[in-house]
Formats: structure tokens, C-alpha cells, sequence
């Protein structure tokens, strides 16, 4: 498995298959690993290249020995991209993951961040009960907190492999990262407002796509339609699953809607390159 070196001596563990550009570079969010992805990364390594990583702290990477933010994680991901010779990328991102891959598009800028992946992610201003959660993080109701975002993402779920994933690698992780995770992803929205209102200020706009399957709520899915109809640069499509892990549960879906974006976009940089020029005078 490769690792790259962060300035403060972190190693960052990453699996680097499939030939092709764009790469895709996966992103877990935060207090899980990429073992969130192992369904998808076969599915999509078969025709691209991709880069699956373990933010710092999780799974094989290791922490630094300090305390760290979400600027430092992302300085971790630059490093990983230009550690791998990626000229350009997608990220592909699970929920408020989405934070890193807005960010990624800012540094490296449209030509080498050309598209965005956006899996299961509250892209509206985060609703109430989800505030009042990230609040119950940072305090020592934190376990109590943490068991109730479980319950409600297993809610309906039968699949074993996802629920293992949810109570065992989510998990495994204590109170210091939920309350770090719980911090970082108030400090976003509080900064941003919403996922929606920080894509729109991207200029040029990005081609996005948000593959979610809950929650069930037609407001949700309506809303989103709506920006989408404002704003052509972005699509959502919501899938037939019913966990907050659409990556695990339904990855064939979930890699097709990546695979037509990343075409899409390839199909029209093909045919705007091969469009003949003016007639000679």
C-alpha cells in the first residue's frame, strides 16, 4: 500500500489502482475509513485510476502525535495527489468530505479538478436536529450523540456488512475524533452556509454530481432539482437504498453515475478538440 510523508511526519496510507486520467480520489468522511469504499473501487478501478485514502488518524494513517484540523487533512490530500503523479482528479466524496473536495477544487483550480463526486451529504444548511447532534459531540454527552446518529443511519437497514461497518469501523473511534469531526464540520457551515451556496461561488461553475439515498424527504430531493434547474452545472440523483452509505449498498449504481459524469465531460472535451477550425480566407 503506498504512503506519503505529511510536513509534521504523518504517514498517510492510500490504495493507487486502475490506469487512467482522471484519476478518481476518494474521501471518506470523517471517523470512518476508506473500507467505505470497498465495494466501489473495484467497480470503478476497472476503468480509471483511483486513489482511496485514509484521512490521518483513521485506519492506516497515522495521527502526527498532535492535534489537527480540517486544513491540515486537506494539506494531506495535496500531498497524496502530487505524490502520485496525478495531473488530474475527482474527488469522490463521502459526506462532509465534501468540504475537502471543494477545497481541493479551489487549490488545484477547474483544469485539474474538473468534476466533483459528492456521495450522501447534507448540501443544504444543515437542519436543526443535525446542529443540535454536532453540539451533543463536543460534550460529554458525546456517546450518547454518537449512538443516535448510529440508530438513525441504520434505521431500516438489514445488510450486515453495513451495519459491521457502521458499529464496528465508525465505531472504533473515541471521543476525541467525534468531537474533532463534530467541530470541523460546524466550523464549515458556519463559515459557508451550505454546500450549495459554496459550489455556486466556484468560477468557473464545476459539473457536480450528488448521488444520495436518504434522507426520504421530497422537499430534499425537490430543492435540489430546483438548484439544478438554476444552475445546469449541478445533478443529483437519488438512489434506491435505504442507508446513508449508498457506496456499500449500492455500488454498481453509485460507480455508473460516476463513470457517466467523468464520460460526459471527456466526450465533450473530445468533440471540442476535434471541431474543424475556420474555412481558410
Amino acid at each position: 500500500m503506498p504512503e506519503v510523508r505529511s510536513k509534521d511526519g504523518a504517514h498517510i496510507h492510500y490504495d493507487d489502482v486502475g490506469r487512467g486520467e482522471p484519476a478518481l480520489l476518494f474521501i471518506p468522511g470523517w471517523c470512518t475509513t476508506r473500507a467505505g469504499f470497498r465495494q466501489l473501487l473495484p467497480r470503478c478501478a476497472s476503468r480509471r485510476r483511483v486513489l482511496s485514502v485514509d484521512l490521518r488518524g483513521h485506519g492506516a494513517s497515522s495521527s502526527g502525535g498532535t492535534d489537527f484540523d480540517s486544513a491540515t487533512v486537506l494539506d494531506d490530500l495535496l500531498t497524496v495527489v502530487r505524490t502520485s503523479g496525478a495531473r488530474r482528479i475527482v474527488p469522490v466524496a463521502l459526506s462532509h468530505a465534501g468540504w475537502w473536495a471543494l477545497e481541493l477544487r479551489r487549490e488545484l483550480g477547474a483544469e485539474r479538478v474538473p468534476q466533483l463526486v459528492l456521495l450522501d451529504w447534507i448540501v443544504t444548511e444543515p437542519p436543526p436536529p443535525f446542529r443540535d447532534a454536532l453540539q451533543a459531540l463536543v460534550s460529554d454527552r458525546w456517546r450518547e450523540a454518537r449512538d443516535g446518529l448510529f440508530g438513525m443511519w441504520l434505521q431500516g437497514v438489514e445488510d450486515k456488512s453495513i451495519i459491521r461497518f457502521v458499529r464496528e469501523d465508525m465505531g472504533s473511534f473515541g471521543e476525541e475524533m467525534w468531537a474533532r469531526a463534530a467541530r470541523e464540520i460546524s466550523s464549515a457551515y458556519a463559515r459557508e452556509g451550505s454546500p450549495l451556496r459554496a459550489l455556486s461561488a466556484l468560477t468557473p461553475s464545476t459539473p457536480t454530481l450528488h448521488l444520495y439515498s436518504q434522507p426520504e424527504s421530497h422537499d430534499y430531493l425537490e430543492g435540489q432539482v430546483a438548484f439544478g434547474t438554476q444552475n445546469p452545472w449541478f445533478h443529483v440523483m437519488k438512489l434506491p437504498a435505504v442507508s446513508h452509505f449508498p457506496a456499500l449498498e449500492v455500488p454498481d449504481l453509485v460507480a455508473a453515475g460516476i463513470e457517466a459524469l467523468v464520460s460526459a465531460r471527456e466526450t465533450y472535451m473530445n468533440t471540442t478538440l476535434d471541431m474543424p477550425g475556420p474555412a481558410p480566407a
